[in-house]
C-alpha cells in the first residue's frame, strides 16, 4: 500500500466483528437482506434517497451502532410514524434485527452493514430527525482515543445532516468517554444541550453489561440550533 492510499484510508472508529450466525439469523438475512438491507462501501459517495430507501417520505432516525438490534426494533414498533436506518458491523446483530422485523412486522426499519460515518456522507444535509449513538466502543486505552466516534470532525458531520431541532442523543457507561463527549457535544457551536435526566429508551445489552460491572450511565441528548 502507498503513503498516499494509507494516509486517505479512514479511521476506523470500529472493531470490525464477524461472528457466525444462528440458524434463525442467517434464514431472516437470506429472506429479508434483499428489501431491508443495504450494503455500505468504503468511498462510496452516492447520495442516499432516503424516501427511495423506506418507500415513504417520513421523519428518519439513524442508529449508529445497533448492536443485536432489539433496542432498535423495539424504538421502530413504538414509534411508527418514522423511519429508523440502524447500522451496524457485527453480523449476528444485523440477522437478529432482521429477524424481529419479520416476526414484528416492521416496514419502517432498514439495516445497513458498514462504516457508519461513510453512510452519513451520503445522506444529504437536514435529512434525519435524530441520531442516536448508544454505548459506541469506547477506546479505552489513549493511543486509541482517536477512534472514537464522537470527534469533533464526525459530529460537525452528523450534526449537518440533522434538520433544524433534530436530536443528537448519545449514550455511555465510561466516566471519562462521558467527560470527552460533554466536552466535544458543548464545543460545537451549533448544538444546544437539553436538559439533563432519565430520557425513555430501551435498555441495551451494552448498557446492562455496564450496569452490572457498576458502572455509570451517562445520556446527553442535544438539539441542533
Amino acid at each position: 500500500m502507498t503513503d498516499s492510499a494509507a494516509a486517505a484510508r479512514p479511521i476506523r472508529t470500529f472493531h470490525p466483528r464477524r461472528g457466525r450466525m444462528s440458524l434463525r439469523h442467517a434464514d431472516a438475512h437470506a429472506a429479508l437482506w434483499p428489501r431491508y438491507g443495504l450494503t455500505v462501501l468504503d468511498g462510496d459517495r452516492t447520495p442516499l434517497d432516503l424516501p427511495e430507501l423506506f418507500g415513504r417520505d417520513a421523519p428518519t432516525v439513524l442508529e449508529i451502532g445497533f448492536g443485536m438490534g432489539d433496542a432498535t426494533a423495539a424504538m421502530a414498533a413504538a414509534d411508527p410514524d418514522r423511519n429508523y436506518l440502524g447500522i451496524e458491523v457485527h453480523t449476528p446483530g444485523i440477522g437478529n434485527l432482521l429477524a424481529l422485523v419479520g416476526e414484528l412486522g416492521l416496514t419502517n426499519v432498514r439495516a445497513a452493514e458498514g462504516d457508519a460515518m461513510q453512510l452519513v456522507h451520503r445522506l444529504a444535509p437536514e435529512s434525519l430527525a435524530a441520531v442516536h449513538v448508544y454505548f459506541p466502543d469506547p477506546w479505552p486505552k489513549a493511543r486509541h482515543h482517536k477512534r472514537r466516534l464522537i470527534q469533533p470532525a464526525n459530529v460537525a458531520l452528523l450534526r449537518d445532516r440533522l434538520h433544524p431541532g433534530g436530536i443528537l442523543h448519545c449514550a455511555t457507561d465510561w466516566p471519562e468517554y462521558a467527560e470527552a463527549m460533554t466536552e466535544t457535544l458543548t464545543a460545537d457551536p451549533f448544538l444546544t444541550p437539553l436538559p439533563a435526566g432519565p430520557h425513555p429508551r430501551p435498555e441495551t445489552k451494552f448498557e446492562r453489561r455496564g450496569t452490572e460491572a457498576g458502572r455509570p450511565i451517562t445520556d446527553l441528548r442535544f438539539a441542533k440550533i
